[in-house]
């Protein structure tokens, strides 16, 4: 196809000019530019219908063009151009996305590197779980393969769900920010365990792979140590794992259990972060919480159990994730699909 249109031709002389000064500037704030650059491109082909008016060889004409004219410059492939557009009307439904840009002010969306954008608007559902994705990317660094798993794991939906009663154990600043650092489910996708599996292989599995298991606690938790001996009134006991958060500046007592939530796993936990706070916990420590960890759990029975414990604990559940049976698992047709194929033979 070939475009002569002086509309076309008047646009991509103005186009030509703005990626130059978008270079100059390049040498000050690489990705910012480029992202806007994309923004501003993707921003044109929509309202000026370009891709309507002159047909489906469009982006294959303007990636010739561009590349022609910019011949080290990579980028401009037409699948990239298609993002662009993509990149555009994804955050144009954001009202919040618009008015920084009627301030000029910077968004957020410009503050990350093209391809961790690009991930974000072809895996996310809405601008708020894209806009989630984005500020951990910028507050974590996380690399682009992190953020492609952290989206796979839905971490979204998971972050500061568990159910706690921080709200009425610790200070309001405090506790927004100690229930920010829960998640529900924890998501184990690193293990390999036998079907019957006990408390204790949970455990030397998840110490096996600590890093891991940190990246799935969250930024900011350190580990001291799995079975933490404490002596209270000359009896022994033993935390399964014991963290300090930086941030929070607390110890995080972690219990875990391969059983459903049951009441009574609260009694233990509260008196091992009631030991922690008086054998551990240094003046300046925030107080220390508790975090059960279990293998499933009825959230009324939960909540209940928390509503008058004056420790400060959160209760999860979590899930083992093994990302090929899940894909197995999902490519096996259903009992109805089955039936379906069965009764389609029967009529012919």
């Amino acid at each position: 196809m070939a475009i002569i249109s002086s509309e076309y031709k008047s646009w991509i002389g103005e186009l030509k000019q703005r990626i130059r000064q978008s270079q100059i500037k390049a040498a000050v704030k690489v990705n910012t530019e480029l992202l806007w650059l994309y923004w501003q491109l993707g921003c044109d082909i929509v309202e000026r219908q370009l891709e309507a008016s002159w047909g489906s060889g469009f982006f294959n004409q303007l990636s010739k063009d561009l590349k022609d004219e910019f011949p080290q410059m990579a980028g401009f492939s037409p699948t990239n151009l298609k993002y662009m557009k993509r990149f555009y009307l994804f955050y144009n439904q954001d009202d919040e996305i618009r008015q920084q840009l009627a301030d000029e002010l910077e968004p957020i969306i410009f503050k990350i590197p093209w391809f961790h954008q690009v991930n974000i608007i072809t895996k996310c559902s809405n601008t708020a779980e894209a806009l989630f994705y984005t500020a951990r990317t910028i507050e974590y660094g996380w690399s682009r393969s992190v953020l492609e798993h952290q989206i796979e794991l839905n971490l979204y939906e998971r972050e500061g769900k568990a159910i706690t009663n921080f709200t009425n154990t610790l200070p309001m600043v405090q506790s927004d920010l100690v229930q920010q650092v829960t998640k529900d489910p924890y998501i184990f996708d690193f293990l390999s365990l036998r079907q019957e599996y006990d408390e204790k292989e949970l455990e030397e599995h998840l110490i096996t792979n600590m890093t891991q298991f940190l990246m799935q606690l969250g930024v900011g938790f350190c580990y001291y140590g799995k079975q933490v001996h404490l002596n209270v009134g000359g009896d022994d006991f033993y935390i399964d794992l014991l963290f300090y958060h930086v941030k929070l500046h607390c110890y995080v007592v972690v219990e875990l259990k391969t059983t459903k939530f049951k009441p009574e796993h609260i009694g233990q936990l509260k008196f091992y972060v009631t030991a922690v706070d008086r054998e551990l916990k240094a003046e300046n420590d925030a107080p220390t919480i508790g975090l059960l960890i279990c293998k499933d759990k009825n959230e009324v029975v939960a909540e209940y159990t928390l509503s008058n414990i004056d420790t400060p604990i959160g209760i999860s559940s979590y899930k083992i994730y093994d990302k090929l049976t899940d894909d197995y698992k999902s490519s096996l047709p259903t009992i109805e699909e089955i039936e379906a194929q069965l009764k389609d033979k029967e009529d012919h």
